[in-house]
């Protein structure tokens, strides 16, 4: 590191030029970049040298000196404080402009691209637009239950009885669901730090339907009397159709475990998409804004030009979010999921609806992938946010579908992967298409679409 590097607790003064993938507001001090939570492009701040990391210094924010034109108050008043929102200082069409601009600096630096990214579909409700939460629970020595998301680069929580961005009828249970959860003896370990119990709570709710499920996430069952507290819930909420205990006893990054107990009521909610009713479970995968993904599925029809005698892949289909309104244009569609939970789910979603044209396989998508696309005419993608392995985009360049649709949560490797794809001169990228599924957040969705050479 270069010696002239400010040390820790270096109070500095720095004009801000940009935010980076997380939000955070970026500048420079003599050739070190520094990162700095809450602050905008345009601002001039005063920081604190907190981190000192190999190629840049992460500073605190200690005060503003030049305010930026489009910073507001933001609508939560933990938003200084709590991680889940990176943006909310910010007003709503600037974040919509930054992320449009993020997915085409993206495209450009790591993918090589020219094209121009169309404008993005702004949500047309930044604010209680979430249809699930899983908050980390603790309990302090007091006894007092804190229920929040973490601080910023943290795992400290910033206790909350409210969040706006979340649909206002989950967010209505947050502060009695942590009362009554207060008053149990259970034991409560987000980190495992001791002998486990009570981890995270996780709310649920059918945007389209009212239907609300409840999961607790525990590392063991040893939690007196959950039966009872979920039927007092189930009585005091109408709207709640089941009430789950997840157990997770494994120390990582993964908040639910493979196996679920119902407490009360079922463990699945019925929410209806598109067109279709479809049953979303405790530990299953489901957009978290309902709307915006809705807005999707017409450009995913178009662009897989979905109709009687199209045959579709979806891989990573989940319960069949896209596979089934593909379906009922009367194309037939083979789902390639490795949930088996997720499966299950989809099968029972096609039934439900009476979509014959809709096979899933419970699998890797690497290890079916080849032999699914030997006769298919498109291929949608909706991967994790780590993107493609290596291998999925060597036969995807390999095969070169007609037509490819790929949503991804990641415009750094939505590029890589496209980038590949296209290496082998045998796809073309047509248009990238940004969605704003997370406002207030620095997420951002888009679709990107390719056709064969």
């Amino acid at each position: 590191m270069d010696p002239q590097t400010p040390s820790l607790g270096t109070r500095l003064t720095v004009r801000i030029t940009g935010l980076n993938h997380e939000g955070q507001g970026v500048g420079r001090t003599g050739v070190q970049v520094v990162f700095v939570d809450g602050a905008l492009p345009g601002e001039t701040v005063e920081v604190i040298v907190r981190h000192r990391a190999k190629r840049h210094l992460v500073a605190e924010h200690r005060s503003t000196l030049l305010l930026s034109p489009e910073r507001r108050k933001p609508p939560c008043i933990l938003a200084d404080r709590c991680g889940g929102c990176s943006l909310q200082h910010l007003e709503d069409g600037a974040q919509a402009r930054w992320k449009h601009d993020t997915v085409q600096q993206a495209l450009r630096r790591i993918g090589g691209f020219e094209l121009d990214v169309a404008p993005i579909l702004a949500a047309e409700s930044p604010l209680g637009y979430r249809n699930r939460a899983v908050i980390p629970l603790e309990r302090t020595e007091e006894g007092k239950l804190r229920a929040g998301f973490y601080r910023s680069g943290s795992h400290r929580i910033v206790n909350m009885n409210r969040c706006p961005v979340l649909d206002p009828r989950l967010d209505r249970l947050i502060a009695p669901i942590k009362a009554d959860l207060e008053q149990t003896d259970w034991p409560v370990d987000v980190d495992l730090a001791g002998e486990g119990g009570l981890r995270h709570l996780a709310l649920r709710l059918g945007r389209n339907t009212g239907e609300v499920l409840i999961t607790l996430i525990s590392s063991h069952r040893d939690l007196p009397d959950r039966e009872v507290l979920a039927e007092a819930w189930m009585e005091r909420w109408p709207e709640l159709v089941g009430v789950c205990l997840n157990l997770q006893p494994q120390a990582s990054n993964t908040l639910l475990g493979p196996q679920t107990d119902t407490l009360a009521g079922r463990s699945w909610l019925l929410e209806r998409f598109a067109a279709q009713e479809l049953r979303i479970g405790a530990d299953t995968f489901f957009q978290v804004n309902t709307a915006q993904a809705e807005r999707l599925l017409p450009l995913l029809i178009e662009a897989l030009a979905a109709r009687a005698g199209t045959r579709l892949v979806d891989a990573y289909c989940g319960i069949g979010t896209f596979s089934l309104p593909l379906a009922a244009t009367g194309a037939s569609v083979v789902g390639l999921e490795q949930h088996p939970g997720s499966v299950e789910q989809a099968r029972a979603n096609a039934e439900r609806n009476g979509l014959e044209r809709c096979r899933f396989l419970a699998t890797e998508v690497e290890t079916a992938l080849e032999d699914a696309l030997a006769e298919a005419d498109g291929l949608l993608l909706d991967p994790p946010r780590k993107g493609l392995a290596p291998g999925v985009c060597a036969t995807i360049a390999e095969l070169a579908p007609a037509r490819v649709a790929y949503v991804s949560c990641n415009p750094a490797t939505l590029a890589r992967d496209l980038a590949l794809f296209c290496a082998g001169g045998r796809l073309e990228l047509i248009s990238v298409q940004p969605i704003d599924f997370f406002p207030q957040t620095s997420h951002v969705e888009c679709l990107a679409v390719l056709r064969r050479l």
